[in-house]
């Protein structure tokens, strides 16, 4: 606040980012698309415990010590070359103990509790995420290549015949696609045989089901989930998940049907 004379004040104010502000996802984002981590309408628990403070330096390279997935943030404890070992979060992302991996600058939380994770951490970095060699659209790309190869060829010749889950929310591959505007949303049960798993792309594994029913010349007899769960290619199993259609990935990738988020018991 500063006086200009003749009882004339003009008060400076300082816009402070807010205790549940998380730096962009990536570089150039404006302030309209940045979110707080993993709880968007509000801090999460643990933000404002310790000072936040965000970077004005170089970007962090190191080796992964550590990594988990939780609320939509890929965990990462980092030991650099001088051999500091600190936490970091980044948009969810594919990361492997023992690589190196560069990551943007960030802000520093201080005390932090991840409620996806059940786990408070000493300190650690919100980072803008992974420093990568090719633009967006191409890294979703190259994520998604061999994902659809299934759909229309691999062991399609083979004959397959499995029993219907049964149920209320019990369907056969060839019901999602007939039914798939009615179910859009919704819980379903499918029981089928894994035919390809395509594990570790973006955060997730990529399992492809059949069950003997559908049109193997229009693609409508192999079903596409995602889990976090990593079953064997031969295995029978009962899938239950939050089932979309004509779902959009990006790069091109749009999938006719899926389950997404699935349980798989064999």
């Amino acid at each position: 606040m500063k006086w200009y004379g003749k009882g004339v004040v003009v008060a400076t104010i300082v816009m402070m980012p807010a205790a549940g502000f998380c730096f962009a996802n990536y570089m150039g984002k404006s302030s309209k698309e940045i979110k707080s981590p993993e709880q968007p309408a509000a801090a999460p628990q643990g933000m404002g415990q310790a000072p936040v403070k965000q970077e004005k330096g170089p970007t962090h390279v190191g080796k992964v010590l550590e990594t988990m997935n939780g609320g939509g943030y890929t965990y990462i404890y980092l030991e650099k070359k001088d051999g500091e070992k600190k936490w970091y979060a980044v948009p969810e992302a594919v990361v492997k103990v023992g690589e190196q991996v560069e990551l943007m600058q960030g802000m520093d939380m201080g005390k932090f509790t991840s409620r996806a994770l059940n786990r408070t951490f000493d300190g650690i970095n919100f980072s803008g995420g992974i420093v990568l060699p090719e633009d967006d659209e191409a890294i979703k790309k190259k994520a998604h290549e061999g994902i659809v190869t299934a759909e229309k060829g691999g062991d399609s010749d083979t004959p397959i015949k499995v029993e219907k889950a049964t149920g209320e929310n019990a369907f056969t591959v060839e019901e999602l696609y007939q039914k798939k505007s009615a179910l859009a949303g919704k819980q379903v049960v499918v029981r089928g045989k894994i035919v390809k798993v395509s594990a570790g792309i973006m955060g997730k594994n990529w399992v492809h089901l059949r069950d003997g029913s559908g049109d193997a010349a229009k693609g409508t007899h192999n079903l596409i989930v995602t889990s976090q769960e990593v079953p064997t290619v031969g295995d029978v199993v009962t899938v239950a998940g939050d089932f979309f259609g004509d779902k959009d990935f990006g790069s091109g990738y749009k999938y006719e049907v899926i389950i997404e988020n699935a349980s798989i018991k064999k």
